[in-house]
């Protein structure tokens, strides 16, 4: 048997795995991306006003209905994650007396990567706000037609 076609098509199937899984994953995230925008309370003002563009007449009702639902979106959020880690902290608590001590010793690597990605997950977040505020105030510069949206707490004339 030939071993060079072989071993050719093992590296083709092989790239084409690899530009499959970095594809499949790009696109995932671009979809998700307007979705995990809407949950800080910032970016959901924010994006309704860029959606929405009101006049000054719509901003103090849609003001009113924005401070509701963005902080019940974030209450909603913040609840979810501290029940999240509860359900992992009382899971761990009974999975670990079934456990061997090889096992314990995974389970705490796979803790601590679960917590690594977290914490690199706030590191972008904060990164990309940071880098959006930038942004929108050098377009906010050149358009000058769409007011920025209020800050949130803060009352309209």
């Amino acid at each position: 048997m030939k071993i060079k076609p072989v071993i050719l098509v093992i590296v083709t199937l092989a790239i084409g795995f690899l530009l499959g899984m970095l594809t499949s994953a790009q696109l995932r995230n671009n979809r998700l991306k307007p979705v995990r925008l809407l949950f800080s309370e910032e970016k959901f003002r924010e994006a309704m006003y860029n959606a929405i563009k009101p006049s000054d007449e719509q901003k103090v009702k849609i003001e009113a209905v924005l401070n509701k639902y963005s902080k019940m979106n974030s209450q909603a959020t913040s609840s979810f994650r501290k029940e999240f880690e509860l359900r992992m902290t009382t899971f761990r608590s009974e999975i670990d007396s079934i456990l061997t001590p090889d096992q314990i010793i995974r389970m705490k690597e796979l803790d601590a990567e679960r917590q690594k990605m977290i914490r690199e997950r706030k590191k972008h977040y904060n990164r990309d706000f940071h880098d959006s505020e930038r942004s929108d105030s050098m377009q906010s510069k050149s358009d000058s037609t769409i007011p920025p949206p209020p800050p949130p707490g803060k009352d309209l004339p």
